[in-house]
């Protein structure tokens, strides 16, 4: 059983898909890649994607987040991450999306939603780090100065950078790797 490990819903467990397909944050995982995430926290609107639990996107909202999205194209991650969301009483901060990343990036483009911080946590060694941090610059939802967070294998490419997305640190915890990207404002003219 997962935990929200900080803010206001602290302590409070949820649930994670019992699937092979997710891999849950581990706590310590967990409470150091937000200790690093802290100055974007505050009012901020979250992008979960790759979603499983939504337990990343759920520790922003506890932790001062106004609003966030969580993607995943399972049926049984939506069930879970709607369930999580009643239970840290944050239902109201929340929306789910059941859909594939693309078809999600598209379609908040489409609506004008953009974000301060965005969750990536694909499946490992499928080639979805590249692809997805692509999406999201040709999207352009991230907010200038925005930031994305990027779980992934240490054999998967993260790239220094992907359009106006540049990696600007990368943390590893066994062979799990963080890589944080930031989204360079405009060019004054």
């Amino acid at each position: 059983m997962l935990r929200i490990i900080g803010g206001t819903a602290r302590g409070t467990r949820i649930q994670a898909p019992d699937t092979d397909k997710t891999r849950p944050t581990l706590d310590r995982v967990k409470e150091s890649v937000f200790n690093i995430l802290m100055p974007y926290l505050e009012d901020a609107t979250v992008l979960d994607l790759f979603a499983g639990s939504g337990s990343l996107g759920i520790e922003a909202l506890s932790r001062g987040a106004q609003k966030a999205v969580f993607v995943d194209e399972s049926r049984l991650c939506r069930n879970i991450i709607q369930g999580n969301l009643t239970k840290t009483k944050f239902s109201d901060k929340g929306q789910v999306l059941t859909m594939e990343v693309s078809k999600a990036l598209a379609f908040l483009k489409e609506k004008g939603e953009t974000f301060d911080l965005v969750f990536m946590d694909p499946p490992y060694n499928m080639k979805f780090v590249v692809r997805t941090l692509q999406k999201l610059d040709v999207f352009d939802i991230i907010k200038n100065d925005g930031i994305v967070a990027c779980e992934h294998h240490e054999d998967e490419e993260a790239p220094e950078r992907v359009g106006r997305l540049s990696k600007v640190r990368t943390k590893a915890y066994g062979d799990t790797l963080f890589s944080f990207y930031l989204k360079e404002g405009e060019a004054d003219s």
